[in-house]
């Protein structure tokens, strides 16, 4: 590999289902260097029934990646194509590539067109471990043009959203010229403490209001970057809320936190459903250490 470092990295298959992937990673690269990596893994051993031997991998590999830099060489001329071949398994050549690049894409199902994301798969390891925002995408999936609009999605719990996770969002709303939505979700009411009576519900309309009030001052200067910016306070569970407000959306933004292996991106997380539910790419940011109290954040 260069050791130039920077622009964007796709991972691929053989598979042409991942077109729609590859072409929004062309995207992509256009604001971060004009440079695309297109990075296939060699796994081994080879196919059963596979007499390639030796270097007869990078053939193989370069058989794969050809296809996809034709297509952008056509369809963004702009762009330079970086072909990227490893041996070894694709997940952890991603990670590696993660930390030298600004932007990891990759498709949401495996070469096997699994429906879900199985624990495992290549984009949740990367989602999870990655040094660098990933964008997943469903590969072979129209989005539904009559119900999408220009808009970006992003959740916001009640202290706030993480600086990294912002940035990203207000940056893809410009690119695309987008509004862009913050969500905070009031869950179920919660016990305020113990009175004469016993346990005390809280106040759901204060709560509103005042996660309200704390989220439009955190979220003002960010309004003044990009004036659609605009906050949505609704009721119910947070994950939920975020898939279907999805179905009309060009991206979801979420964060990943915490210490290592899947506290980063827990399965059960806010993060972890709506990467697994999404109607529309959502892209994973890396966020710096919070505190362990708020594992469950989106």
């Amino acid at each position: 590999m260069s050791e130039e470092f920077g622009g964007v990295v796709v991972g691929v298959v053989d598979a042409e289902e991942l077109v729609p992937v590859v072409r929004a990673a062309a995207w992509e690269a256009l604001a971060h260097g004009g440079v695309l990596r297109v990075l296939h893994a060699v796994e081994w051993p080879l196919p059963p029934g596979s007499e390639e031997t030796g270097t007869d991998h990078v053939q193989r590999a370069e058989r794969v990646i050809v296809p996809f830099a034709d297509l952008v060489a056509k369809e963004f001329p702009q762009i330079r194509v970086v072909p990227d071949i490893v041996s070894g398994s694709p997940a952890p050549a991603l990670m590696r590539r993660s930390h030298e690049v600004a932007l990891v894409v990759v498709g949401h199902r495996g070469a096997g067109g699994l429906p879900r994301l199985p624990l495992g798969s290549v984009a949740l390891q990367v989602a999870t471990h990655a040094g660098c925002p990933v964008l997943v995408i469903r590969p072979g999936e129209a989005p539904d043009r009559g119900r999408q609009r220009r808009r970006v999605v992003v959740g916001a719990e009640a202290g706030g959203v993480p600086a990294e996770v912002m940035d990203f969002a207000v940056e893809a709303a410009i690119r695309r010229e987008a509004d862009l939505d913050v969500i905070h979700v009031v869950t179920s009411p919660v016990m305020a403490g113990a009175g004469t009576t016993g346990p005390v519900l809280t106040d759901r309309q204060a709560l509103t209001d005042s996660a309200t009030k704390a989220l439009e001052r955190e979220l003002a200067g960010y309004r003044e970057r990009w004036p659609r910016l605009r906050l949505h306070v609704s009721e119910g569970r947070p994950a939920s809320v975020l898939v279907e407000a999805s179905r009309t959306a060009q991206l979801l933004v979420s964060g990943s936190r915490g210490r290592g292996g899947l506290k980063r991106l827990m399965l059960g997380s806010v993060s972890g459903e709506v990467l697994h539910h999404a109607h529309c790419p959502v892209a994973v940011i890396p966020c710096a250490m919070q505190d362990e109290e708020h594992p469950d954040g989106p």
